[in-house]
């Protein structure tokens, strides 16, 4: 095969992401789940000056779509929530895999969740022999006792232990409401045949994470196969590259070379076709939209900025003062290339999709194509949000802040 261009790797890992030119067709509930299944998995995040993480990831992929729909499949136990790259929601096909890894006692929690569960065993299991008489809980049905104001991470007590319950896979998430998990115990969430024999061994859930993570990429290099699952969780980062490296030796995984990179890149064999036509200069070009901070193509922030030229820090964490961007920026994709970014605000009640700022990165050029391609970006992305009329504040083009509100 010949050699990839860089710009094909990136048109592939596009394409692969389900990031390429959409179809005129609106989305379905059918398309929510397959889009998952694409990505593998999908990052749960909380913040929502504009939609919540997942639901904006899948709208960057699929257009207007209904969000309820991801809430219904998790209902229908479709998907399930568990640790993968972060909290995720995830395949219900893939619960076997995970399911070993909660029974493993070495990798299911870190030593100071099992030494917190330990410690706080009478609380556990009381709280455990509660869901198993009463029904599923939400950790606000607990009241706060210490006195304590909550936060991100000063969790009370009951939260901590429904996190561990679920982490040590006793409890699952039933369902959400608002957005709040809703745990049950996992004999009622699960199919009733469901029999922990079917989990298959630890090196074969190492091995289908590597394939499935090579299958989202399109083209990667091995480095960044490591963080897609967060696989450096359960073993040195050193013995993830010897495993990834037998796995190509057995053709479980394609090497090809790729100009400018000192190391292969691997792609699945099921994908041997399309990265052919990619190498002959059929590169799959994206559709341009926003990007969540938690999207796959941008989680990776070091792989960003190596394959992408695009240097991103999600600044919502960061004291304001000291924001170059905004709180809660979205990378734009657009050409196969990340080009700026945006800092927005859905603003509900007046019907506004306020953007505070919109910032371009260096040699962008703004010619009435990309404009063009913007604007119906951004006014699709506000229309999803039922906010149609777009204000944007400032942009550093002259006149481009004007011609993309209305």
């Amino acid at each position: 095969m010949k050699p990839l261009s860089q710009a094909a790797v990136r048109g592939l890992m596009i394409a692969a992401q389900g990031l390429q030119q959409r179809p005129p067709a609106p989305a379905t509930k059918a398309d929510v789940r397959r889009m998952i299944r694409q990505m593998q998995v999908l990052q749960i995040d909380t913040i929502h000056v504009v939609a919540r993480s997942p639901y904006l990831v899948l709208w960057s992929r699929l257009g207007d779509y209904a969000s309820r729909w991801l809430d219904e499949l998790l209902t229908e136990r479709a998907l399930f929530e568990y640790w993968s790259h972060a909290a995720c929601f995830l395949p219900a096909e893939d619960y076997p895999l995970y399911r070993r890894i909660m029974l493993d006692q070495r990798t299911w929690l870190g030593h100071r969740w099992r030494h917190w569960m330990e410690s706080h065993a009478g609380l556990v299991d009381g709280l455990l022999a509660h869901i198993r008489e009463n029904g599923a809980v939400r950790s606000a049905d607990f009241e706060r006792t210490d006195g304590a104001s909550g936060g991100w991470w000063n969790w009370k007590d009951e939260k901590t232990a429904l996190e561990g319950l679920w982490l040590r896979g006793d409890l699952m998430v039933a369902r959400r409401h608002h957005f709040q998990r809703i745990y049950d115990l996992r004999e009622r969430v699960l199919p009733p045949d469901w029999d922990d024999a079917r989990s298959p061994a630890l090196e074969a859930v190492y091995e289908t994470f590597v394939l499935n993570t090579v299958k989202a990429l399109g083209v990667t290099k091995a480095a960044w196969i490591v963080d897609y699952y967060r696989l450096h969780m359960y073993m040195p980062k050193r013995v993830v590259l010897k495993l990834i490296d037998r796995m190509a030796h057995q053709g479980q995984l394609q090497p090809v070379a790729v100009e400018g990179w000192e190391v292969p890149g691997y792609f699945h064999p099921d994908h041997r076709e399309v990265v052919e036509a990619a190498a002959d200069g059929q590169i799959p070009l994206s559709t341009t939209t926003l990007l969540s901070p938690f999207d796959p193509l941008v989680w990776d922030r070091a792989r960003a900025q190596e394959l992408f030229s695009f240097t991103y820090q999600i600044e919502c964490y960061t004291p304001a003062p000291k924001r170059q961007y905004g709180y809660f920026t979205l990378p734009i994709l657009y050409n196969n290339a990340l080009i700026g970014r945006l800092d927005p605000k859905a603003h509900r009640k007046e019907g506004v999709f306020e953007v505070k700022a919109l910032h371009l990165e260096p040699g962008v050029i703004v010619d009435d194509a990309l404009v063009a391609a913007l604007k119906r970006a951004l006014h699709a992305c506000a229309a999803w949000h039922k906010t149609p009329q777009v204000i944007v504040r400032q942009a550093a083009e002259p006149g481009l802040a004007a011609r993309l509100s209305g």
